[in-house]
């Protein structure tokens, strides 16, 4: 029977509630600590879990939190000093063993010794707005993805696109496609259609509307995606709507490379902005100001970022921009009932913050020898990198064909990432591509998993992750 894990969540906000909902229902002990009575009551109505009102960075307030016992704890408040004051306390005074902090200064991060054992005692430091800026970084990247996620240290990409009517895919059995492709080696991970998966088999025909999941080495993505659908144009011009934390980030990310504008309301962050950015032009003004849209040609930009810090604002702009001829729009958007209402629709990229960071925590959480999670489909699909261990006798998987091993419904191992030192002497895999230090193969009936490969496991269902950690979890007493 698996452990329950007790687990303190720091700030009741968009990641914190987000993190709450998602480990409530996997047999943990949940308790959230904020100022905001009525929020954590509001999360208590919906979810099984405890609540403390109070500030999170008092000895106090961890106490009643159950610290003393706890065995990690997600400081994810909206201030960094409290976070850090928080891990600082928890390791000190309550030898917490896992110490995860919020951090959205650049000033801290640009310095990472702050979190060392001996200082702050923050065991790993996350930047949602830095995520989030990744995230878009990879999608201008790639613009006929819907999503572009790595694992491996990067070696390997999880891509999803639309297919769409008169498209290379649609129609097509996937045994067709493959065949279409054999100097590529891909595999389709899983199908979503009219929100419903469905498992990849060699006559599954893919349909206009789909959204498919693919598998491939990073170094290949460009490759299947030109085979698997039409290519868009690169993108070049940028516009970003909201010089904030992200919006600045993303600017800086791009403005080397693309032509970037960004709209800013504040006049003095405008100011500051401009001075920090080399190239990038900066304007004052409102992201739903119609004029001033037209006025700066946002009909004639590849790309329309909505990242203001107001939901409403965001989905305005975004959908002014598309009806004014903007190529491409993404917004962000932090309440989920409006992310599920408007993807696919006008607005052709919707960002969750809080499913776009989540991941990143949930890989401290997961059971079993984790490397990356990735939530998809707004939460309810994830894809993980977890690590083989043992041998044929201690190990449900390795030693084993993947035919063999006894997956959850709804569960494909996608890919597999193997260390080339340990190949030397063996003949690799004809699936697999050579990236430098590593092997990616792609996951075949009679593909054999090794002790310490990096297996790529796609879950259509989240309810199906704890089987899935508990099938890679070695038996007791392996050593």
């Amino acid at each position: 029977m698996a452990v329950r894990l007790k687990i303190i969540i720091l700030g009741a906000g968009q990641v914190g509630s987000s993190v709450a909902e998602a480990l409530s229902s996997e047999a943990n002990d949940i308790t959230v600590v904020d100022t905001d009575a009525a929020r954590l009551k509001s999360l208590q109505d919906r979810l099984d879990l405890r609540t403390v009102v109070g500030n999170a960075a008092h000895p106090k307030i961890l106490t009643q939190a159950g610290a003393a016992d706890a065995d990690m704890i997600f400081a994810v408040t909206r201030s960094d000093e409290t976070n850090l004051v928080a891990c600082k306390l928890a390791a000190k005074l309550f030898n917490t063993p896992t110490r995860i902090a919020r951090i959205r200064a650049a000033d801290y991060l640009a310095h990472p010794e702050i979190f060392a054992s001996d200082t702050m005692a923050v065991d790993h430091a996350i930047c949602p707005e830095q995520i989030i800026t990744d995230y878009i970084v990879k999608l201008i990247e790639f613009p006929e993805a819907l999503q572009v996620l790595e694992f491996a240290g990067g070696k390997v990409s999880l891509v999803a696109v639309r297919a769409f009517h008169g498209g290379p895919m649609v129609g097509h059995e996937l045994m067709e496609i493959r065949r279409h492709m054999p100097h590529i080696e891909t595999r389709v991970a899983a199908i979503f259609r009219q929100d419903t998966p469905i498992v990849p088999e060699g006559h599954t025909i893919i349909e206009a509307g789909d959204e498919v999941f693919f598998i491939a080495a990073t170094e290949n993505i460009r490759g299947a995606l030109r085979e698997l659908r039409r290519m868009d144009k690169p993108i070049r011009r940028v516009m970003i709507g909201g010089g904030g934390n992200i919006g600045r980030r993303l600017a800086m990310a791009l403005e080397a490379n693309y032509q970037v504008k960004v709209i800013e309301h504040s006049k003095a962050n405008a100011e500051q902005l401009a001075a920090d950015l080399k190239h990038a032009l900066v304007l004052v003004g409102d992201v739903t100001d119609e004029e001033l849209l037209e006025a700066e040609n946002v009909g004639e930009m590849d790309l329309y970022c909505a990242v203001t810090n107001d939901d409403e604002n965001n989905i305005m702009s975004a959908l002014l921009a598309k009806r004014m001829g903007a190529r491409k729009v993404v917004a962000l958007i932090n309440r989920t009932a409006y992310v599920n209402l408007l993807q696919a629709g006008q607005i052709d990229i919707a960002i969750s913050p809080a499913q776009a960071v989540i991941g990143t925590l949930l890989a401290r959480v997961r059971r079993g020898d984790c490397v990356a999670v990735h939530s998809l489909r707004r939460g309810a699909a994830e894809a993980l990198e977890l690590i083989a261990h043992g041998d044929y006798k201690s190990s449900r998987v390795v030693g084993r064909r993947i035919e063999e091993i006894s997956l959850p419904k709804g569960a494909t191992i996608g890919a597999i990432v193997r260390r080339n030192e340990r190949a030397s002497g063996v003949e690799a895999p004809a699936s697999a591509a050579l990236t430098n230090d590593v092997q990616v193969i792609m996951a075949h009936h009679d593909t054999v998993i090794e002790s310490d490969d990096h297996v790529i496991v796609f879950v259509v269902n989240k309810q199906m992750v704890s089987k899935v950690e508990r099938l890679f979890q070695v038996d007791v007493g392996f050593l």
